[in-house]
């Protein structure tokens, strides 16, 4: 008996160090975030109309002051499927974290039991032994085995867990900044494609007043009939316009309820309200490129992505080395052969108990195991690359929407020059037609000069606004909005939560993750 006990503390004290160096010991790299090209400066950033220092860009879209755009924003961040999507992404990257979790624990946990009959024959090899060929026999217990972490496999992939989940937040609220500047876009689109409906119809109203003019004097014999069929092309020519723009504002409408979460349907109700295309600011504060690894949302994902691969180099290559686990059995077990019985099972001496280490090392694995690691750390330069990338695009998204917003507002100003000056050509045109000074080829250009002018006008100041939300969805503005809030509806996860039990992973606090100077820790409790 005491040999036995001497033996036990034996075995505890050589597992004490064995069970801290598994605590300690993590292969694989150790991620950094990759090194990146970035400008010091914007390449407009001596214009006046640009601010380098950083703004506020959490409800960007209020700079345009315009109430209606306020209120679709709200309603498509509330609404949005695509967002909603997003959000349970977010929720399965939880799910899967708590798998990578649970795998820290004793990995295999089993109840078992068994009842058989067992009758042999008289030739089979029991009958050597056990002259008893007809008895039944049961057991009851369980068994438990605990592969330790030695080489940081689990915790590493719990790292990569963590870097996944924190990456499908940065990709919600990457859908985030698309969806608020996608409704942004398209609502300045509505007002851009009203303004040109109205700019026809009015040339339309127009070139009818010159029809007429014309028709009165070719019935009067003061003009000939080429006057009227070159004045009734002209109104057709105009009229015609009006088809395909109602098409384009018909179908933006509808791109803009699907961004709501609504079916294609009357927006009047909710596009009530001054009918002018949304004005930028005089001034947008734009910061230095170095602003966005910290704010842009896919830039951040690519760096979290990275990092995720990184740790599952760690993984692969844990399977090098040999794989150290403890196992163990418990169990009551009982026959009916010669003066034993069933019921004995119950009893404490029919108990049956092992216990031990164990490992396993693949040692002739043909190269799988290391070609797994190279497959591993291919795919991590890929990621480095991918988010080295994202950064260079990020800044050429940059500097396009802004060449774009600044160029568009010279390209306005000459064309209201050019709009006013077509205007009062018109007006001088048709008073000499009226006056017979002219022929009506002089209208005719007029007429074609003044409706191309304002159309381009229009088109432009549409495009001045759009390019500014280009500019804010290039500066990753607007996902600021969810902080504070989940990312799931109450009523999805209500949804949820009757089809499965997901214990406490609906609630925000436990789906979010923490501050990036803040890291979980690796070693946590099981998300039951």
């Amino acid at each position: 008996m005491r040999n036995h006990t001497r033996c036990g503390r034996f075995s505890l004290v050589w597992l004490i160090p064995f069970l801290v160096a598994a605590g300690c010991l993590k292969v694989g790299p150790n991620f950094s975030t990759p090194r990146t090209a970035v400008s010091k400066t914007w390449l407009d950033s001596g214009d006046k109309r640009l601010k380098p220092e950083p703004g506020e860009y959490r409800n960007w879209w209020r700079a345009f002051g315009d109430p209606t755009l306020d209120r679709l924003i709200e309603t498509a961040y509330r609404d949005n499927l695509s967002l909603r999507i997003a959000g349970v992404r977010v929720l399965e990257a939880r799910a899967q974290l708590g798998v990578a979790t649970g795998q820290l624990y004793p990995q295999t946990q089993q109840a078992m039991g068994s009842y058989e009959k067992v009758r042999a024959s008289a030739r089979s090899p029991q009958a050597v032994f056990n002259q008893n060929l007809d008895y039944r026999q049961s057991e009851l217990g369980g068994q438990a085995s605990w592969e330790l972490d030695f080489w940081g496999k689990f915790r590493r992939a719990i790292e990569s867990a963590d870097a996944s989940l924190a990456a499908s937040v940065a990709d919600y609220d990457n859908t985030l900044v698309s969806l608020t500047a996608d409704v942004a876009t398209n609502y300045i689109l509505i007002r851009t494609v009203e303004k040109r409906l109205v700019i026809a119809r009015e040339n339309a109203r127009t070139q009818r007043e010159s029809l007429e003019i014309a028709q009165a004097k070719f019935k009067g014999g003061i003009t000939s009939q080429r006057d009227v069929e070159q004045a009734r092309s002209q109104l057709a020519n105009t009229l015609a316009t009006i088809p395909s723009l109602e098409i384009q504002l018909r179908q933006t409408k509808n791109a803009l309820t699907v961004l709501l979460g609504m079916a294609p349907t009357d927006l009047s109700d909710r596009l009530k309200g001054a009918a002018d295309i949304p004005a930028p600011p005089p001034q947008v504060a734009v910061g230095i490129p170095a602003d966005l690894l910290r704010r842009r949302p896919d830039i951040k994902s690519a760096e979290l992505k990275a990092a995720a691969q990184c740790a599952a180099i760690g993984v692969a290559k844990a399977d090098l080395y040999p794989a150290f686990s403890l196992i163990g059995t418990f169990s009551f077990q009982a026959t009916d052969v010669a003066n034993f019985a069933l019921g004995d099972m119950f009893l404490w001496k029919s108990r049956s108990a092992t216990a031990g280490p164990s490992f396993t090392w693949n040692i002739l694995n043909y190269g799988r195991i290391t070609n797994q690691v190279r497959v591993q750390d291919a795919r991590f330069q890929q990621a480095i690359l991918t988010y080295q990338n994202a950064v260079l695009k990020a800044q050429q998204e940059v500097e396009d929407a802004l060449t774009a917003f600044l160029q568009s507002q010279t390209r306005a100003r000459f064309l209201a020059e050019s709009t006013e000056a077509a205007r009062n050509s018109l007006d001088l045109a048709v008073l000499q037609y009226r006056e017979g000074i002219t022929d009506f080829t002089t209208v005719l250009t007029a007429q074609q000069a003044l409706l191309a002018a304002q159309d381009n006008l229009a088109d432009t100041l549409g495009n001045i606004s759009r390019n500014l939300v280009g500019i804010y969805r290039a500066l990753g503005g607007g996902w600021q909005i969810r902080e504070g809030q989940d990312f799931i509806p109450d009523t999805v996860k209500a949804e949820m939560a009757k089809r499965t039990n997901w214990g406490r992973l609906l609630t925000p606090a436990a789906h979010t993750p923490p501050p990036s100077d803040k890291p979980r820790p690796l070693i946590r409790a099981p998300d039951w």
